[in-house]
């Protein structure tokens, strides 16, 4: 899909991907709503609700194409697995919230998941938004974040030092947090599943590596930007088991 379309952004997609195709293949139920905050990982949405049986083929080979829905960021409204456009980062978790907020008031089921990046976790409405569903007890809510080290201009802790550790900071929010391999299925499957405390907002923390599974993409900042080329393509899908 990124090759056909020239686009970038594929290494914070290989590193969100695991947990997304986990979330929309075996995790949410009918009722449950999944907000993509880093919308810049649209790629791996998309390939995960086409692995869940709702985005065809055909629609895949559309991505980033004129009059194509599948744009490089999540253009939100027009399939009920992508409610909101995303990818000004810093507000999937408000969006996510806000939900939360009225289906409790509204007594509906269901539960909100949101996946953010640790890049966007520098952005103050983060935290206003944590800090409003800690106090509305919105524990139809979790958080993940991609916590792959990198973002746009940098290593996260070049750019921000003072954000990490990011579980010291969602505890001092009052969050409950675990700290999972976010490469691991059985990992994130058992956080998903623990019990948590009356009221609780849990943040899952993936411990992730951007480009996973290329070796010459992996943990390394310019696959946050570039499109790859033939030669590098074959490769990469080479190691990660399929067939060119």
């Amino acid at each position: 899909m990124h090759k056909q379309a020239n686009a970038g952004h594929i290494g914070g997609n290989l590193s969100s991907l695991d947990a997304m195709l986990l979330l929309h293949v075996e995790t949410m139920r009918p009722t449950d709503y999944f907000v993509l905050s880093k919308g810049h990982s649209a790629g791996a949405l998309y390939a995960s609700l086409w692995a869940a049986g709702k985005l065809s083929d055909e629609q895949l080979l559309t991505y980033t194409k004129d009059g194509s829905f599948l744009a490089a960021h999540p253009s939100g409204g027009w399939h009920p697995g992508i409610p909101f456009s995303t990818g000004s980062l810093g507000h999937g978790i408000s969006l996510a919230a806000g939900v939360a907020l009225g289906w409790k008031l509204q007594q509906k089921p269901g539960h909100v998941y949101c996946l953010m990046s640790d890049g966007e976790l520098q952005e103050g409405s983060c935290w206003e938004a944590f800090t409003f569903a800690k106090h509305r007890g919105l524990d139809n809510l979790t958080v993940l974040v991609d916590h792959n080290g990198l973002q746009g201009f940098g290593r996260v802790e070049e750019v921000a030092s003072p954000m990490l550790p990011l579980s010291r900071k969602f505890e001092a929010f009052g969050w409950e947090v675990a700290i999972v391999d976010g490469h691991s299925y059985a990992d994130i499957h058992a956080a998903l599943a623990a019990p948590r405390g009356e009221g609780g907002t849990r943040a899952i923390i993936l411990k992730t590596v951007k480009g996973h599974g290329v070796s010459f993409m992996e943990d390394k900042l310019e696959w946050h930007y570039l499109p790859m080329s033939d030669e590098q393509y074959e490769q990469a899908v080479r190691e990660v088991g399929g067939a060119a």
